[in-house]
């Protein structure tokens, strides 16, 4: 049953069921019940205060059997679910559905494409790579769980002048074995080596821009390197993503849109949007800065590949959604081509979305490429699982497969620091806060996951056909039930926001929910027919656990 469909259905003989639907919400004090309807935005339309509306719906409403009590309290009308019955079928729905509890066919047949990671050629797949690419790979997940076709979009950097630098300070500082064995590292060293020669040498830049035209002319040399550093670069990056699990649809970088950008620049100029201005074209917005989009030079910008990128992707996916996962310092950039594809005439205009984040900093401090201070993420994660470990070895010194535990828990741990808070929010990241095995912490989580499955195991073979739900009576009990209820929507909740951490906070909320159940409760012991009720409720919680962290990507320990 859809609880909170059937209470908009109550409520539906005295308002729209769709405004009836929208107005439900849980309450802020669980004590009060397990959804309300707050009365303050009929008071206008009803001529009636808040309380008075409230009070009179709670004398007329016709109180259906699933419901214990309807109570009008300070303006909003409380309903409390008949704990036996809602606690039966919750539990039941979750065991029911296993895996695909929570999941929908909400966005069956529509396509929604995310723009995420979008790591550089021959640079550092560094820290500040962190959230955008785990942020992108949940909503990936989490459009997925709920039936939409999504597509993930790795736009690489793989375009630019940088080229031109890296082809010469591979011809004077380096050979191929040396970049075959130094791999991407050794990329970043030369290119490093560039830019302080070049402030000794500005003739360097010359030979550089001079490399990165032969290769936009497709210079038979100037091609082949670049494409060699793109080959070297994945091979070394591949396998970061595969230990993040981490999936693309498609690698379709800058470069890809090179023939592409002419006819939106042709439309532009038949549609008389471009404007001179001091040798450059631009598009001129509404209350911003205008748009460029050819310098003076006759060079692109990324404005213009994100324009080529967009249109093909409405044409090749026909998307609901176009997400771009990119940091908070890029909010004007994607206002001004978003506005440029509004003023072009196209209602899809409003299919873009610019998911923004916050930054990730370490203790250590900024880092830069050119400065060659970067702080490579394998390194992050290397470090993250080594101390995992040794955590591992301290509290459980007989575990059997503690290298593989470590490794789920140190990169669950570095995913974790950036999905637990609201994704605008900086993050400084710190190891020891993020590997704690008590709070809200990623080993707190995959610790009561592990909880659950030893009492299960304990539990062996069960029939839980004698459960006896009314026994689900203590507060605690009725929170998880109340959590478990609410989780299918709350993933709606994280799609139309596009904020994985509800999922995150959700599941970190119901993991400290079952552990003061644990400890407040006897299980094992308990007797005929409550064992089977707080066993089963145990299932449901791990089940839910595992649904959640797994679209935000995090693997779980059957023992820790």
């Amino acid at each position: 049953m859809d609880y909170k469909a059937e209470i908009a259905r109550v409520l539906s003989e005295f308002l729209p069921y769709e405004e009836a639907y929208s107005l439900l919400v849980p309450p802020k004090d669980i004590a009060l019940g397990d959804i309300c309807m707050p009365c303050f935005r009929l008071a206008k339309a009803w001529r009636k205060s808040p309380v008075a509306i409230a009070e009179e719906l709670a004398g007329k409403i016709q109180k259906p059997p699933f419901v214990e009590e309807i109570k009008a309290v300070a303006g909003y009308l409380n309903f409390r679910y008949s704990s036996s019955n809602f606690a039966s079928e919750v539990i039941g729905k979750v065991l029911e559905k296993g895996a695909d509890y929570g999941r929908s066919d909400k966005g069956q047949g529509q396509a929604v494409c995310i723009d995420y990671s979008s790591i550089n050629i021959a640079k550092p797949f560094h820290i500040g790579h962190l959230s955008t690419t785990v942020l992108g790979a949940a909503l990936y997940r989490l459009y997925r769980a709920l039936g939409y076709n999504a597509v993930g979009i790795n736009h690489l950097g793989d375009w630019g002048t940088q080229f031109g630098k890296l082809i010469v300070a591979y011809h004077k500082w380096s050979n191929r074995e040396d970049i075959e064995r130094g791999g991407v590292r050794r990329l970043v060293e030369i290119y490093v080596k560039f830019h302080q020669e070049a402030e000794l040498h500005p003739e360097l830049d010359d030979e550089a821009r001079d490399w990165f035209r032969r290769l936009e002319e497709g210079d038979s040399e100037a091609y082949a390197l670049w494409q060699w550093f793109k080959e070297i670069t994945l091979k070394d990056d591949l396998p970061i993503y595969e230990r993040l699990g981490v999936r693309f649809d498609s690698f379709a970088g800058e470069s890809f849109y090179n023939d592409k950008m002419q006819a939106v620049i042709d439309e532009l100029e038949e549609k008389n949007l471009l404007v001179d201005s001091e040798g450059a074209r631009i598009v001129e917005l509404e209350g911003m800065a205008p748009c460029i989009i050819v310098k003076r030079d006759g060079a692109t910008l990324y404005a213009t590949r994100d324009l080529a990128a967009a249109f093909y992707r409405k044409q090749h996916y026909d998307f609901v959604k176009c997400l771009y996962v990119v940091a908070y310092q890029q909010n004007l950039h994607f206002k001004q081509w978003f506005s440029v594809v509004d003023r072009m005439g196209y209602d899809w205009a409003k299919q873009l979305e610019h998911v923004a984040f916050g930054m990730v900093s370490l203790e250590e401090g900024a880092m830069s490429t050119r400065k060659g201070n970067a702080v490579w993420l394998v390194d992050v994660l290397d470090k993250a699982v080594e101390k995992a470990l040794a955590i591992i070895h301290e509290k459980s010194p007989h575990l059997a497969n503690a290298t593989d535990v470590a490794e789920m828990v140190g990169v669950g741990s570095v995913i974790f620091s950036a999905l637990i808070n609201n994704r605008i929010k900086d993050i400084e990241f710190k190891y020891d806060k993020i590997l704690n095995f008590d709070g809200e912490t990623c080993p707190y989580v995959q610790y009561t996951h592990a909880r659950c499955l030893s009492v299960l195991g304990k539990a062996g073979e069960v029939d839980l056909s004698g459960a006896d739900y009314s026994s689900l009576s203590d507060d605690v009990s009725k929170d998880i039930v109340r959590s478990l209820e609410r989780y299918p929507a709350l993933l709606l909740e994280a799609a139309d926001k596009n904020e994985p951490s509800f999922i995150t906070r959700h599941v970190v909320d119901l993991a400290k929910l079952y552990n003061k159940f644990y400890f407040d409760n006897k299980i094992l012991s308990a007797p005929d027919g409550v064992r089977e009720a707080r066993l089963a409720l145990t299932r449901a919680v791990a089940t839910v656990i595992e649904n959640g962290f797994a679209i935000i990507g995090i693997r779980l320990p059957d023992q820790m």
